[in-house]
C-alpha cells in the first residue's frame, strides 16, 4: 500500500529550525520527482522545494537560503530542514510525488488527490 510519512513539525519561535521527514512506502523517490509544498489558512498551495529525479532542485522564492531538500534513497526518505524561521512559514507541510522525473504542481489547493501522490500533512507553526 502506497503511503507517505511525514514527521517533524511542531511548533518554534522565530528564528529556529524544524527539520521535516518524508518516508515512502509502496513507492520509490529514486529517479522521480518529489517535493514540499505548503498552505496556510486563506493563502494558495505553495511549493516550498522540489528535487527532480536527476537531482535537480527547486526553490521557492520565499524559502530560498533558508530551507534545504534532500533525499536519501537508501531509506526511501526525504528530509526539509528549515532554519531562520519566521511566522509566515506556518503553515501544513506536504510531501509529493510523482512517477515522472519532475513534480511541476501547481494549484491553489493542497493535497491534490488527483495529481501524483501525496502525504497527509504536518503542521508547523512558528510563534513567538
Amino acid at each position: 500500500q502506497l503511503r507517505f510519512q511525514e514527521s517533524g513539525g511542531g511548533s518554534v519561535a522565530p528564528g529556529g529550525s524544524l527539520r521535516l521527514s518524508c518516508t515512502a512506502s509502496g513507492f520509490t523517490f529514486d529517479g522521480r520527482g518529489m517535493g514540499w509544498y505548503r498552505q496556510a489558512p486563506g493563502h494558495e498551495c505553495e511549493l516550498v522545494s522540489s528535487m527532480g529525479g536527476d537531482g535537480s532542485i527547486r526553490y521557492g522564492d520565499s524559502v530560498k537560503g533558508r530551507f534545504t531538500i534532500s533525499q536519501d534513497n537508501a531509506k526511501n526518505t526525504a528530509t526539509l530542514q528549515m532554519n531562520s524561521l519566521n511566522p509566515d512559514d506556518t503553515a501544513v507541510y506536504y510531501c509529493a510525488a510523482v512517477t515522472g522525473p519532475q513534480l511541476n504542481y501547481i494549484g491553489s489547493e493542497c493535497p491534490n488527490w488527483d495529481f501524483g501522490y501525496w502525504g497527509q500533512g504536518t503542521q508547523v507553526t512558528v510563534s513567538s
